[in-house]
């Protein structure tokens, strides 16, 4: 299937376009570099100049994945100047309302990766300071069939991603392909696990010195892959990840795609109101836009007690589901361990993340 590329990508090749036509150049296709440092080539829709400023845009391609944004025009106007470059939005792009995002309330939603990208892009070019404003026309009607608005992202479109690239999205060939690392772990002589959600979790194991065969990616399908661990002969595994995933575990979601369910805050305020917590810490967990907010909240409240309750029920279903040991390890966006269940630390990969 074909890959394609993030809302982020396009804002920094647009952004580079834009900057070319500040050196009177106007080009027809440009080159920017990917966090993983492979260049990534895109045709310019549209560029100009605008005065003292250049606009230019590209045409998103998603490549095969099922994505709203595929095929808008995402656009950087440029003006230069200053020693620093400033990125900010503009139309069509929302604008952050609540905290737990990663970004400042009253910031453009545009995340830290795509602005690194930007900065990158007219350095190469420039060489020094400029104000960029990012625009994605139509951005504002697009943003209500997305999970912007529950999030607290108004007015607008995120700028996300973190490789620089949209991988498609096929189940039965995403399952096939989840299901071999762990025949890869087994085989390697490794009897116990550890299931990530996505990189964050991949990437806290790796820096933990977990060795990488041991480290098996799970996606959404947690519980498929907790099935498949148990079938290939796997004695133990660790699911370590975002309290945001993991905490669907704890109600009994294994497959923690938005789509399928959600139900993590209600969780999550269910646990607190087990453990006793005051209402005005409920009240609060359920006006929270994500988990990552919840997590700051009990944090704040001195109820690390309700995490852990979490950490145990999750351990305690995902055991249930496979017959094998498991245990969990529940991470904040920093990959600090906020919770984990109380045979965590009896593993060997176990006391590896902790």
């Amino acid at each position: 299937m074909r890959y394609g590329y993030t809302t982020g990508t396009c804002a920094a090749a647009a952004a580079k376009a834009a900057c070319m036509a500040l050196l009177g150049e106007f080009p027809e296709e440009v080159c920017i570099t990917l966090p993983s440092g492979r260049r990534a080539c895109m045709r310019v829709a549209e560029v100009e100049l605008t005065g003292s400023s250049a606009r230019a845009c590209v045409v998103k391609d998603a490549g095969d994945d099922p994505d709203v944004t595929h095929g808008v025009k995402v656009c950087a106007e440029v003006a230069p100047g200053g020693e620093e470059v400033v990125v900010r939005g503009g139309e069509g792009v929302g604008t952050v309302t609540k905290p737990g995002l990663g970004i400042e309330v009253g910031e453009s939603a545009i995340t830290e990766v795509p602005r690194r990208m930007i900065v990158q892009a007219v350095r190469e070019v420039l060489g020094g300071g400029a104000e960029v404003v990012v625009s994605i026309p139509g951005g504002e009607e697009l943003a209500r069939r997305t999970m912007n608005p529950k999030l607290g992202i108004v007015g607008g479109l995120s700028v996300l991603g973190t490789t620089g690239v949209v991988v498609p999205w096929s189940e039965s060939a995403l399952l096939r392909s989840l299901e071999k690392q762990v025949g890869v772990a087994i085989a390697s002589g490794f009897r116990e696990v550890v299931l990530t959600p996505g990189r964050m979790g991949e990437r806290y194991a790796l820096k933990r010195g977990v060795p990488e065969d041991a480290v098996v990616q799970c996606g959404n399908y947690v519980g498929y892959m907790l099935d498949r661990c148990a079938v290939e002969g796997a004695e133990g595994v660790v699911v370590c990840g975002h309290a945001g995933k993991l905490v669907k575990l704890a109600a009994g979601v294994f497959c923690t795609h938005s789509r399928v369910a959600d139900a993590r805050l209600e969780t999550l305020t269910a646990h607190a109101a087990w453990c006793g917590a005051p209402g005005r810490v409920l009240r609060g967990l359920r006006k929270c836009a994500t988990v990552e907010e919840g997590v700051e909240v009990l944090l704040r409240e001195g109820l690390e007690v309700v995490l852990t309750s979490v950490a145990e029920e999750a351990a305690r279903r995902c055991r249930e589901r496979a017959g094998i040991r498991v245990s969990v390890v529940m991470l904040n966006t920093n990959l600090v361990p906020v919770a984990w269940d109380a045979e965590a630390g009896e593993s060997r990969w176990g006391r590896c993340l902790l």
